[in-house]
């Protein structure tokens, strides 16, 4: 199954594309895409789903995992700023037919680290360990995203073995 993970945002989306099979998981692309700083929301959002379309059509994903929006009392206007990048997201998915699955970020740090709370650097430690790269993900965004498409793999139930790191 090829898998698409995503994590959103209006200046950095993350996204990482990964074959998982009963035999592993391998890392087939992963990357950002930008939505230029101080242009309006309109301009941002068009770009984050031009970028996110062109994506789903050169690697042709099975599934798309994205991570679930989370509001803090303290800072609604983003939140309702982060439910327009995943809106176009989630379109790009559904125009390509793409089914799309949702995980809390703690739900993927817990299944990935064993911690719901695990910072930046131990989840990009932990995609380097996960998928044998010589380096960890860069920037933090893309391991976020491949955390996020790895835990679509497990929770899917076609994986045979979790990592022991849980």
């Amino acid at each position: 199954m090829r898998i698409l993970g995503v994590d959103p945002g209006l200046n950095i989306t993350g996204y990482g594309v990964i074959d998982a099979t009963r035999a592993g998981v391998r890392l087939v692309e992963a990357g950002v895409v930008r939505g230029t700083k101080g242009t309006s929301l309109a301009h941002r959002v068009g770009e984050i789903h031009a970028g996110m379309s062109e994506v789903i059509a050169g690697l042709q994903p099975e599934a798309m995992a994205i991570e679930e929006l989370y509001s803090h009392y303290e800072r609604v206007k983003t939140s309702i700023l982060m439910g327009h990048a995943r809106g176009v997201i989630v379109l790009s998915a559904t125009q390509a037919e793409i089914p799309v699955s949702h995980y809390a970020a703690t739900q993927v740090k817990r299944i990935l680290t064993g911690a719901g709370r695990a910072p930046k650097a131990q989840m990009q430690l932990a995609i380097q360990r996960e998928l044998g790269l010589a380096e960890p993900p860069e920037p933090p965004d893309v391991a976020d995203a491949l955390a996020i498409a790895m835990t679509h793999w497990y929770l899917s139930g076609k994986s045979t073995v979790i990592s022991g790191s849980r």
